[in-house]
């Protein structure tokens, strides 16, 4: 069995590979300078982010194993186990680590934005392919900020150390952007396989399964993780995939109702658990109920 490292603070693995200790909350590591670095397969309680400046193979994320090439960068979240396990021998690896508790921007702008860096769910196979222009910009930002935690504590750094994760958090969105939308150019298929998915959804019989299609569900089926999926379509489309799967089956469910299926058959048929659910589903979407809507096909 594989020995995992709890990662309850973030210190909790700088102590491990050798780092400095810099900050309770904080720590930023330039892998280059350690002299005993080890592997390790973590379990995370904090956010992190790992730049690789070589390949580097056979990682762990979650149940799969995955390359992480040069000027790769991946983020974790508090819950994801990630990495690879300590084989007892000591490496010589290239990079950097920014690794923040959630304690740390508690009550914090940030914090609210937390959400919206959807690439913290990404799977470890979809992170940042980064340029050189790129990993210089977020190098020197955490060089910045690794100065700031050993220039000692007063009552502007903590706003300083969030403002400076906050501009490496807003650099990787940005980038993330530019790769997704190169990355459409080059899957200009994927809305037709997300359709073919959903159209087989219905014709082999999933729903009676799983019910109604989700956005994991699709994903998944795709070798994808959600939250990459969707900000893929979001890029293509500029709509949700949620809205998009919700658009489909209402517009089947219509197709039933026309050709004869009553109410009660036609939400079975799509995978709702009640009619009642499909009742207001139907309604959100076409601004009448089922009922109302067969009495106006009758007129």
């Amino acid at each position: 069995m594989k020995k995992i490292l709890k990662v309850h603070s973030v210190n909790d693995y700088a102590r491990y590979i050798g780092a400095p200790v810099l900050h309770p909350l904080v720590s930023v590591i330039h892998y280059d300078e350690l002299e005993h670095c080890r592997h390790s397969l973590n379990n995370y309680d904090v956010y992190g982010l790992f730049i690789a400046d070589e390949t580097l193979e056979e990682l762990t994320y979650g149940l799969t194993t995955y390359d992480l090439h040069c000027h790769a960068l991946m983020c974790v979240s508090p819950g994801q186990i990630g990495g690879k396990a300590d084989t007892g021998v000591e490496i010589q690896t290239k990079g950097w680590a920014l690794l923040f508790d959630p304690v740390l921007i508690n009550g914090t702008d940030l914090e609210k934005r937390m959400p919206a860096y959807s690439f913290f769910s990404y799977n470890t196979n979809e992170a940042l392919l980064m340029s050189d222009d790129q990993r210089q910009i977020i190098v020197a930002l955490l060089e910045a900020l690794r100065n700031e935690l050993r220039g000692g504590d007063d009552e502007h750094q903590r706003h300083i150390i969030v403002s400076y994760i906050e501009l490496v958090l807003e650099h990787v969105a940005r980038f993330y952007a530019k790769q997704l939308s190169l990355q459409t150019a080059k899957t200009n298929d994927l809305l037709t396989r997300f359709e073919n998915l959903l159209n087989r959804y219905y014709a082999e019989g999933i729903y009676r399964i799983h019910g109604l299609p989700t956005v994991r569900y699709c994903a998944q089926e795709l070798f994808l993780s959600p939250n990459y999926f969707g900000d893929l379509i979001h890029q293509m489309t500029d709509d949700t995939a949620s809205n998009i799967i919700r658009r489909f089956v209402m517009q089947r469910a219509q197709k039933l109702l026309i050709g004869g299926t009553n109410i009660t058959q036609t939400a079975e048929l799509l995978g709702f658990d009640y009619p009642q659910h499909f009742t207001r589903l139907f309604k959100k979407f076409y601004g009448v109920s089922p009922s109302v809507y067969l009495k106006q096909l009758s007129r």
